[in-house]
């Protein structure tokens, strides 16, 4: 009898945390290593926010709350989604998490059974097709092309949907891509999603507001209402208010799933932290108006990498509408040989002698689903960006 249950044996450490560990381990062995691996501002969380929490723990605000979140939270949510999405919800539709992935995890093993099908854009962000599987279903990738900018397009949704399809995971900004969605883009998925009622919309909006250029974010819900009923949909504070180690993340969606994913919420980690919980609240109701001044500093950050990169031997790189991420694409180095004699066979061993020979930390596209590619995260100082890149312009330079 195995002490490992066949459940976990369907999954697999995340790969983005396991580089990021290792850029960790080789700096502290005193190597110059630039970490552009892990999705994190790198700006601070607001000091709003922070005395939020303060005046909660002052305030005794530490005790268990509700399950799946606090009214005062919910409240904040449901006025979120009414003044920036148009899309009315009733706190008893709303849930509160441990972060944006509690709540997918919440969703997708409440809802799973063993041959449900579950269509996933690729490249994914890595958590998605383990967190299927884990559940009991089936993944089913369906790869996008740099061409079409990494968007999927209404004919491929379609062609993988099959009477067991459940659900449809939809990321817009896009984790690792940066791909934004524009409404007419959006329009043409959800006129197909609208012929078939069995499959549900899993939408995750974490970079709702990480978006340049004048992109206009929409969602699924928002664009279609006929979608209304059969969508979730997913957000948090982590990105765009720079509270990743707060871990709160939310949904809202029919009363029937809200209702089971609380009960599995009951059962593993009843509620979030109350103090994160109250700073969400000043998070939502507070100013808005740092966002619009960290993505200034984002979208120079992603132009400066976009532009290098560009320059570089054998990468192409698009220019992503959102997310502080970059995906180029290295399949014009693939067969190409280092200075030690390496052969470039596949993205994972690009990413390791670049981390080797340059200590520039990145993530090999086939983590995601969809390669030969890597992704960065513009997400740090502008001055370790451009070193960088002009790190990776020496690494594919000395490439033959």
């Amino acid at each position: 009898m195995s002490l490992i249950s066949a459940a976990l044996k369907r999954i697999n450490p995340s790969q983005t945390i396991a580089i990021s560990n290792k850029a960790r381990e080789l700096k502290a062995t005193g190597r110059d290593i630039i970490a552009l691996s892990a999705g994190e501002p790198d700006f601070e969380t607001p000091d709003n926010i922070k005395e939020a929490a303060i005046k909660a723990i002052r305030d005794g605000q530490t005790r268990y709350t509700a399950v799946d979140g606090i009214p005062e939270l919910k409240a904040a949510i449901v006025a979120k989604f009414k003044r920036e999405n148009g899309l009315t919800y009733k706190p008893s539709q709303v849930t509160v998490g441990t972060g944006g992935k509690q709540v997918l995890f919440n969703a997708l093993v409440a809802t799973l059974d063993a041959g449900d099908e579950v269509i996933i854009p690729a490249p994914y962000w890595v958590s998605y097709p383990d967190i299927v599987q884990f559940a009991g279903g089936t993944p089913v990738p369906v790869e996008t092309r740099l061409e079409d900018n990494f968007k999927l397009q209404p004919a491929a949704l379609e062609a993988a949907i099959t009477p067991k399809t459940k659900w449809l995971i939809f990321n817009s900004p896009s984790n690792p891509t940066g791909a934004a969605y524009s409404r007419a883009e959006l329009k043409a998925l959800t006129d197909v999603l609208v012929k078939y009622p069995h499959v549900w919309i899993l939408t995750d909006d974490m970079y709702e507001h990480l978006v340049y250029d004048d992109f206009e974010f929409v969602t699924p819900a928002q664009v279609e209402p006929a979608l209304y009923d059969r969508t979730l949909t997913m957000n948090g504070v982590s990105k765009a208010y720079c509270m990743t180690g707060w871990r709160i993340g939310y949904a809202a969606g029919p009363e029937v799933l809200i209702k089971a994913m609380g009960t599995l919420q009951s059962q593993s980690t009843s509620n979030p932290s109350s103090i994160a919980q109250w700073a969400a609240v000043e998070a939502l109701n507070g100013p808005q108006d740092f966002i619009a001044a960290n993505n200034k500093v984002f979208k120079e950050r992603r132009d400066l990498v976009v532009s290098m990169l560009n320059q570089t031997k054998g990468l192409t790189c698009p220019k992503p509408e959102g997310a502080f991420y970059v995906y180029p694409s290295c399949a014009g180095l693939i067969g190409k040989t280092t200075p030690s004699g390496t052969v470039i066979e596949n993205d994972e061993i690009f990413a390791s002698e670049l981390l080797e020979a340059e200590g520039v930390a990145v993530v090999h596209g086939s983590a995601f689903g969809l390669g030969p590619a890597f992704r960065i995260s513009y997400a740090t100082a502008t001055k370790d960006l451009e070193e960088a890149c002009l790190r990776i312009q020496r690494f594919c330079g000395s490439l033959r």
